[in-house]
């Protein structure tokens, strides 16, 4: 080895490769050690290090470039095209945000349950929609009420202290004040009393000053910044989980069921009904759970918070009225808001009932061709009816002053579409399917199994827990996308040297990627709730660890009761390649 390449730590690390490795596994080693650095460190943007494997697979003999091009597209792909139609269909007619108003008012005002409302709403929106994108459209509406909040709580206190200062009998003019006040809210301004001292009036004007006089977001007690803080971790913590639900939910979710389909080609026990009855019940735990601990590391626990039917206080009724309005703004639901409902239910109803699994399916009719029509071809159907559905006739005036309809508008256009979708996603993806065929091309997957089999000694569920923690861990410094990728071809392998089902650890370590909570920079959608300015990062560290521990916790839960007779995990099943004795310790 010539000695300038030893003065780079690159060169040191692939002749330390070479030396240890067959040829082929040492250079798909070193390709994986560099594209992990990068990813790990985004010294390059993370589609463009997923390319890497592209230059680098050929040139080191692993694979043809022509099969390494073929991996940087697949079904995933065509599932994410489908997808992405209807979210583009979602957004540009708002039906998202019609959907989160009436979700929030019909849980009511009280602030547990208006939270429970936003997490549930913000939940519902990410199974369909991407993570980021949920937060940024829920955000803005959670703003406007707890905004209302505080001014309306600035607005009884000042109203209280006229009564105070203004009259003899002070509880009487009090409950006199706060009944004129909740029957009229359009008289909630302080007046000053004819004959007395105007005390009050320079207390309200002071409230005000304190408001609205300093830079950034103002809070009148520390009960109001606890409530901003609340709302706004339970908008980012709830749009992730929410992703877990579907496979299209996340990018992670989608990126293992390509990894899996292609690896174990004869399971076919991944779809989307099989993982929504998965994680479903997963999901509602965690965010039930969440919701508990968010409201009592910021507000405190008192069951009366929990009740229902409580008579509303002037700060309830503020925050109805602000939802209440920004559901009539968006006015009568239009046609195309209707069509894009329907095609959404039966997006929803075909990927259910392509095949379940307890009875047979809508696959079942094309029987010749078992395995060729998948949720992807689902998806395609839909998202082409949005480039073909008219939304509204396109007019002109003819020289008679006739008005005359000559096109039609679709319900999306290709620009429109291409604004929305991910191609950065696209590609990285591509890249961890090409990395993934030259680990097994190469022989890697099978020395990393080799060399992982003596943990089968170690009890199951400690193996679990081990690749849960790291996966939680690596994914609140690198992307969740970048984790799954890289760390799908090192437990495949695991999984089949200790001889156990590989879905009882790829399916853990898969939805552990999703808990990037810690930190605003592990998860977009955190850095858009924390963009507003009502959160440190030592408040999102705390209520994240906790997130972390209920995550993983019910992850494990699951794993070893509901989802064992989903897929029989307890046995070694016939479609993962049988291990031979070379391989076992």
């Amino acid at each position: 080895m010539p000695n300038h390449e030893l003065t780079k730590p690159y060169g040191i690390i692939r002749w330390m490769l070479v030396r240890n490795f067959q040829h082929t596994e040492a250079e798909c080693a070193y390709t994986l050690f560099v594209i992990a650095t990068f990813w790990v460190t985004e010294a390059l943007p993370l589609s463009v290090t997923a390319l890497l494997p592209a230059l680098m697979f050929p040139l080191f003999g692993i694979m043809p470039s022509k099969k390494v091009a073929s991996a940087y597209f697949k079904d995933f792909h065509l599932l994410l095209i489908g997808v992405i139609c209807l979210a583009t269909s979602i957004e540009k007619w708002n039906l998202h945000k019609r959907i989160a108003l009436r979700m929030v008012m019909m849980v009511g005002v009280n602030p547990a349950w208006l939270t429970l409302g936003f997490m549930s709403s913000t939940a519902f929106l990410s199974m369909w929609l991407s993570n980021t994108s949920t937060a940024a459209m829920v955000m803005p509406i959670v703003e406007a009420v707890a905004q209302q909040l505080i001014n309306a709580e600035a607005e009884v206190e000042a109203t209280q202290m006229t009564c105070f200062s203004g009259s003899i009998n002070h509880g009487l003019e009090i409950d006199e004040c706060v009944n004129e006040q909740e029957t009229n809210e359009k008289e909630e301004k302080t007046k000053p009393v004819p004959g007395q001292s105007n005390d009050a009036g320079k207390i309200s004007s002071k409230i005000e000053l304190e408001k609205n006089t300093v830079t950034g977001i103002k809070y009148r007690t520390k009960r109001d910044h606890m409530m901003c803080k609340l709302m706004s971790l339970c908008i980012t913590y709830s749009s992730t989980i929410g992703g877990l639900t579907t496979i299209t939910g996340t990018s992670t979710n989608l990126i293992f069921t390509e990894h899996f389909n292609m690896r174990y080609p004869e399971c076919r026990c991944i779809n989307f009904g099989s993982w929504f009855l998965l994680s479903f019940p997963a999901a509602i735990i965690i965010l039930l759970l969440s919701w508990i601990w968010l409201q009592w590391l910021f507000l405190g626990f008192n069951f009366n918070m929990f009740k229902c039917g409580k008579t509303k206080t002037v700060k309830e009724k503020a925050s109805a009225e602000v939802i209440k309005q920004e559901y009539k703004k968006l006015g009568p639901m239009r046609p195309q808001e209707i069509v894009t409902l329907v095609l959404f239910i039966v997006m929803a109803l075909l990927w259910f009932s392509r095949d379940p699994g307890f009875v047979s399916g809508w696959s079942a009719l094309f029987s010749e061709y078992p395995g060729f029509a998948t949720d992807s071809t689902v998806a395609l159907l839909i998202g082409l009816l949005f480039f073909l559905i008219p939304a509204k006739k396109l007019t002109k005036t003819t020289p008679t002053g006739e008005i005359v309809a000559f096109d039609y508008s679709p319900l999306i256009t290709w620009k429109e579409f291409q604004s929305v979708m991910p191609w950065d996603i696209a590609i990285l993806v591509g890249g961890g399917f090409a990395l993934a065929d030259g680990c097994e091309e190469s022989g890697l997957s099978k020395w990393i199994g080799s060399k992982l089999s003596p943990l089968g000694s170690l009890p199951v569920w400690v193996i679990i827990l081990i690749s849960s923690l790291l996966v939680t861990s690596l994914t609140e410094v690198a992307s969740n996308p970048a984790t799954i990728t890289l760390l799908l071809p090192i437990l495949s392998p695991l999984a089949e040297a200790i001889h156990v089902n590989p879905l009882y650890i790829l399916i853990p370590s898969t939805l552990c990627t999703s808990f990037a909570f810690l930190l605003p920079v592990a998860n977009p959608s955190n850095a858009v709730v924390f963009s507003y300015g009502h959160l440190s990062v030592m408040d999102m560290v705390k209520a994240g660890l906790g997130i972390n521990i209920v995550g993983v916790a019910v992850v494990m839960l699951g794993v070893f009761t509901w989802m064992v007779p989903m897929f029989d995990l307890n046995t070694y099943p016939s479609w993962a390649p049988a291990i031979s004795n070379g391989t076992m310790p």
